[in-house]
C-alpha cells in the first residue's frame, strides 16, 4: 500500500463533521510550529515511562459532548525525521483527575480509541516543478518523464479524492513558471501531461533556477490561503528538479533562498538534482525540507522516488487521536498523557482537558 493511501492517518484536523456529536462552530485550528512539544509539556515523573525515544509534538486538541477527547500530534525521532503508519493500539492513554496520586491507564478498547478519518477537511497540494531547459531537453528527457510518472504514481493516492492534489509546473530561461498541469486530483491527468511533454516545449534554452524557485513558492502559498478557506486545514510540498545552476542569473541567490526562509512553515522544501553541474549546497539550502541528487539519469527514477516517499511520510507523520473519556461532568479540569511504542522506542507527551458536560453515551 502507497503511503498517501493511508491518508486518513496524515496531518489531519477536525472542525464540525465528527461521529459522538460536533464541536462549536466557532472551534478553528492551525498548526503548532513552535517548541518540541507543541501545545504539550514533559510526562509527569510519577508515570516513569522513561527516556523519549520519540517526539509528539501537540498541534492542537478539543473536546466534543458527550465525551470525546481528540488530539493532534506530530510523531518524530529525536533527529527530527517524521514517523508514519501507526494505529490505535500503539498508543497508550493515561488519565489523572483531582483525586488521583498519578495517572490511570485508560483501555483503548473500552474508550473506543481510534484514529480518525476526516480527510475531508484536509487539504494537500504538492506543486512537482520541472527544470526543461536545453540541457535536459537534449540528454534525459526520457528518464525525467519515467521518473516524474512514478514521482505521480506514489504521491496521489490510487483512489481520487479532492484532499489531495497536485499541479506540474516548468521552467527554462524565460522569466515565467509554465504550467503544464493545472492542480487536480487526477493521476491520469498528471501523468498524461508528462507524456506530453516533448523537445520542442521550450523556446530559452537557460535556466532561471532562482526566478522558479520564487514564483513556485508564491504559487504554493496560494494554493496553501485557497485550500485552508473555511474548516479546512492544508499543507502544501514544493519539489523542484533541475540538472544544473541559475544561468539566466535574472534573480539572486538570496533572494530565492529568503522566500523559502520567510514562507509558512506549512510549506515543505524538496529538491532533486542531476549530473555534475548543479550546485549541491544551493540546492540543499533551498530544499531545507529534504535534497536527493543523480549522478547520472540512470539514477533518476530512484531518486525521484525516494522524495516521494519522504513527501508521503511527512504527511502521514500527522495523526489525530481520539477516545472516549471515562470523566464526567463535574471532575472538571483533568491531565492526560499519551504514549506511543514503535518497536523498541517510546515516546509520550502531556496535556490537559476539561470534562464539563461529559456524560457516558459517548461511542
Amino acid at each position: 500500500m502507497k503511503p498517501f493511501n493511508k491518508l486518513i492517518i496524515l496531518f489531519l484536523i477536525v472542525a464540525a463533521t465528527v461521529s459522538c456529536g460536533n464541536a462549536d462552530d466557532d472551534v478553528t485550528f492551525t498548526l503548532n510550529t513552535g517548541g518540541e512539544l507543541g501545545k504539550g509539556i514533559e510526562v509527569d515523573e510519577c508515570l516513569d515511562l522513561g527516556e523519549n525515544d520519540l517526539v509528539l509534538s501537540i498541534q492542537e486538541q478539543f473536546t466534543t459532548l458527550p465525551g470525546k477527547v481528540s488530539v493532534l500530534f506530530k510523531v518524530s525521532d529525536l533527529d527530527g525525521n517524521p514517523v508514519s503508519g501507526l494505529i490505535a493500539d500503539q498508543f497508550t492513554i493515561y488519565e489523572q483527575g483531582r483525586n488521583d496520586d498519578c495517572f490511570n491507564t485508560i483501555s483503548t478498547s473500552e474508550s473506543a480509541a481510534r484514529i480518525s478519518s476526516n480527510s475531508q477537511i484536509f487539504a494537500t497540494n504538492t506543486l512537482l516543478v520541472l527544470d526543461l531547459s536545453n540541457s535536459v531537453l537534449s540528454s534525459s528527457l526520457e528518464e525525467l518523464k519515467i521518473a516524474s510518472s512514478s514521482f505521480v504514481d506514489n504521491v496521489m493516492p490510487t483512489t481520487e479524492t479532492q484532499s489531495v492534489k497536485m499541479a506540474i509546473y516548468w521552467f527554462d530561461g524565460e522569466n515565467e513558471l509554465h504550467l503544464l498541469n493545472e492542480l487536480t486530483a487526477s493521476k491520469g491527468a498528471l501523468k498524461a501531461s508528462i507524456e506530453g511533454i516533448t523537445t520542442e516545449i521550450s523556446n530559452d534554452p537557460s535556466t532561471d533556477l532562482y526566478g522558479a524557485v520564487i514564483k513556485s513558492t508564491d504559487k504554493a502559498s496560494e494554493l496553501l490561503v485557497a485550500s485552508t478557506q473555511g474548516d479546512k486545514i492544508g499543507a502544501a510540498s514544493v519539489v523542484i528538479f533541475t540538472d544544473g545552476t541559475d544561468q539566466a542569473s535574472r534573480f539572486t541567490k538570496e533572494a530565492a533562498q529568503t522566500k523559502v526562509d520567510q514562507a509558512d512553515p506549512n510549506i515543505s522544501f524538496f529538491t532533486i538534482g542531476l549530473g555534475s553541474e548543479i550546485d549541491t549546497e544551493v540546492l540543499m539550502d533551498i530544499g531545507k525540507t529534504f535534497s536527493v541528487f543523480a549522478a547520472n539519469k540512470e539514477e533518476l527514477e530512484t531518486t525521484f522516488t525516494e522524495i516521494s516517499q519522504r513527501v508521503s511520510e511527512r504527511a502521514n507523520s500527522f495523526y489525530l487521536f481520539e477516545y472516549c473519556s471515562p470523566k464526567r461532568d463535574g471532575s472538571g479540569e483533568n491531565n492526560l498523557a499519551i504514549q506511543v511504542k514503535d518497536g523498541s522506542k517510546q515516546g509520550a507527551v502531556q496535556t490537559k482537558f476539561d470534562a464539563t458536560g461529559f456524560t457516558g453515551e459517548c461511542e
